[in-house]
């Protein structure tokens, strides 16, 4: 199959690809300022771990996934999160070598702060576009997630 002339030409200087990488490197970039400037010393793959603790428990390997990180890299933010009290890990009844990792109290409040960063820089991510923008923009991505990540590629 031939790929469409416009998804390889440059847009704005910017592959598909780049513009995505360019996009989240921003959002990455812009939510850590936003974290320094609400006084939280956190990191993106540590607001990420958090957002995702958020959702209940989760396995090491599930936080590595998410936030995009090595395991053994996984295993040392959860050292740093841990000594700050932030989250606890338990061990899995069920299988003595798992962990299951929650957020703490303390944890808890935070991710409710940070939660707040969050949709700033969102808000500031879509300036200019209405709410059919955004769903469509989201929709989009979406699918060329779903396309490239399918058993059929």
């Amino acid at each position: 199959m031939k790929v469409p002339a416009s998804i390889c030409a440059p847009a704005s200087g910017s592959s598909l690809g780049l513009l995505i990488r360019q996009v989240r490197d921003a959002i990455w970039a812009n939510m850590e300022k936003e974290l320094v400037a609400a006084g939280h010393d956190l990191t993106f793959s540590q607001f990420v771990t958090i957002k995702k603790l958020a959702d209940g428990m989760a396995s090491v390997t599930e936080l590595a996934r998410a936030a995009e990180v090595h395991p053994g890299a996984m295993t040392r933010l959860l050292d740093r999160l841990e000594s700050r009290g932030l989250v606890v890990r338990q061990a899995d009844p069920g299988d003595r070598r798992a962990l299951h990792i929650h957020l703490t109290d303390a944890g808890t409040a935070i991710w409710k702060d940070t939660n707040l960063c969050g949709q700033r820089v969102l808000k500031h991510a879509t300036v200019g576009m209405t709410e059919a923008d955004v769903s469509q923009l989201m929709r989009l991505l979406e699918q060329a997630r779903d396309n490239l990540t399918s058993e059929t590629v």
